[in-house]
């Protein structure tokens, strides 16, 4: 009778253990991400939502706004980019949503929408404790005021909250940034390079730049044409283009997809510098002093109407390389190549736009980066590169 009992237990801790696997969180858009599940009309004033769980499977607090069709601002309809219903954060406002059922340790990005209606300075906090930034954005770079934007953070239990924030002090208390379509990613961790002690790195396939290629990033909304921005953050934050770093104060890069009709050099995706010279795009390489090395990248357009000169400026070490690009706005690409002799056990490699530009619509744009390859060289070129 015990033995039956033990294998009774042991059948009920399989099963237990099979839900809980079958209840991982999945890819794709959250729980009444788009907020298509409205409030009930008891619990709405006009447009101000009153009850602080009146919008399923979100919680809410302070000044916020569930938007619908044909909602207008003075005279300026605001626009829902996805689906018929959007929120907006007034003064101090948020909204939150419990996320359960993640694997501890692993990193997730999410992506949402937002747009701003008010101020010129609009900023969200977005925070899943401990981790909490603040994502600046007032630059506008679609024609719709409709941005997608990423951010990413480790989970340190399986159930954690997001709680997006605007901090904004507007004359007007329900005055602020609307919110649509939040969607969540599993990050898979960058491939570690391989060690440099004892042998130099000859082949493409022997790559020190993690995610050279691009291919690891948020989440994009199939029905979103616009690409992903992905933000400027601390150095010390886990990036949703890890482990790729956004070097800027307010500017961001965009995440674009093959999927969408953009022009990708190399693979499915790339990343198109949108911000002319206020943003660059980095990552940190361990080296070995006095050894050579080899960086080649891709520099074209992403066929999305970005005409005119798209110049690159890669930097490594202290070796620097121009690469030049005019662009008629149909896709292409040349390829850049800098050599360089490392001086440090760790060294950045930059790339940066050269050119503020512009498309016909009043939209930024910028050279497209992908296929981005580090590789050590032979001791006698080395040699060459420390004279």
């Amino acid at each position: 009778m015990a033995r039956h009992g033990r294998l009774a237990a042991l059948f009920l801790l399989a099963c237990f253990v099979s839900a809980r696997a079958a209840t991982a969180i999945l890819d794709g858009l959250l729980p009444n991400g788009n907020f298509e599940e409205a409030p009930a009309r008891s619990e709405l004033n006009g447009t101000r939502v009153t009850g602080r769980f009146a919008i399923p499977h979100w919680e809410v607090s302070g000044f916020v706004e569930f938007i619908g069709p044909g909602q207008k601002q003075g005279d300026m309809i605001l626009l829902v980019p996805e689906g018929a219903y959007a929120v907006r954060l007034g003064n101090e406002a948020s909204i939150q949503q419990r996320l359960t059922s993640l694997a501890r340790r692993t990193y997730y990005s999410i992506t949402f929408s937002a747009a701003r209606t008010c101020a010129q300075a609009e900023q969200l906090n977005v925070t899943v404790a401990p981790e909490s930034d603040v994502l600046p954005i007032q630059t506008v770079y679609t024609s719709s005021g409709w941005d997608s934007y990423s951010w990413a953070f480790k989970a340190r239990r399986s159930d954690v909250t997001l709680i997006v924030h605007n901090p904004g002090v507007s004359d007007d208390p329900a005055c602020g940034p609307l919110l649509d379509s939040f969607a969540i990613k599993t990050l898979q961790p960058p491939q570690r390079p391989k060690s440099m002690d004892s042998f130099y790195l000859i082949s493409k396939s022997d790559n020190m730049l993690k995610n050279g290629d691009f291919e690891e990033g948020p989440y994009i909304f199939p029905d979103a044409p616009w690409g992903v921005l992905v933000p400027p953050l601390d150095e010390d934050d886990y990036s949703p283009l890890s482990p790729w770093m956004i070097l800027s104060s307010t500017k961001s890069v965009k995440y674009l997809d093959a999927a969408h009709g953009y022009a990708v050099p190399h693979g499915a995706h790339a990343v198109e510098l949108v911000s002319g010279m206020e943003t660059a795009l980095a990552q940190d390489v361990r080296t070995v002093p006095g050894r050579g090395y080899r960086l080649e990248f891709s520099a074209g357009d992403a066929g999305d109407g970005c005409v005119g000169s798209l110049a690159v400026q890669a930097y490594a070490a202290r070796g620097s390389v121009r690469v030049p690009y005019e662009s008629q706005g149909k896709g292409g690409y040349v390829r850049g190549t800098l050599d360089f002799a490392a001086f440090a056990n760790q060294t950045r490699v930059v790339f940066v736009s050269m050119a503020y530009t512009m498309k016909g619509d009043g939209t930024l744009c910028g050279p497209v980066i992908d296929d981005a390859s580090l590789v050590g060289l032979p001791n006698r070129v080395a040699r060459r590169l420390l004279l």
